[in-house]
């Protein structure tokens, strides 16, 4: 992540998350499962992974309202769920998924990234907007170069010192 990540990427604090407890100091194999959700094929030949949460942000004892799903909020609830970890791993599938399946397969063509609909956040039309940003609505498009990474950290395979994560 250190490495793959630029400054700028909403993410990017993940890695500092990774080094501590609990995860730093537990074995994650066989604990890591899950079901992808959705994937989607755009028209521009991409492929994103999409994951429903119906995650309760806000304030205990107040209504939820879709200001509670801005898109700030919605970085730190990322973060705290630890769902980097969850769209990485679901990237790394749709990619050896479509390295396999898709002829002319290029990760940094075909990999479109993440989308975390926080379905609480989203009212529809009248969704309000943060910045062009929908409230509910979460994305992210790790570099190709990290989902390979990843896989070949997974496989037992890395390149000379390894993604650090």
């Amino acid at each position: 992540l250190r490495t793959e990540l630029a400054a700028g990427d909403p993410m990017v604090a993940y890695a500092d998350r990774l080094v501590l407890p609990p995860l730093a100091d537990q074995t994650l194999r066989g604990y890591l499962s899950g079901s992808i959700d959705v994937v989607l094929r755009l028209p521009s030949g991409r492929f994103v992974v999409v994951d429903y949460k119906t995650n309760r942000l806000g304030e205990i004892g107040r209504p939820v309202t879709a200001a509670d799903y801005a898109p700030a909020r919605l970085t730190d609830a990322m973060l705290h769920s630890h769902y980097p970890l969850q769209a990485l791993l679901y990237s790394v599938v749709v990619h050896r998924y479509l390295r396999w399946r898709l002829p002319g397969y290029d990760p940094a063509t075909h990999l479109g990234g993440t989308l975390y609909l926080y379905v609480r956040g989203m009212c529809g039309p009248d969704t309000p907007e943060v910045g062009g940003v929908p409230c509910g609505v979460f994305s992210w498009l790790p570099p190709a170069a990290l989902v390979l990474a990843l896989s070949d950290l997974l496989d037992g395979r890395s390149t000379t010192g390894g993604p650090r994560l």
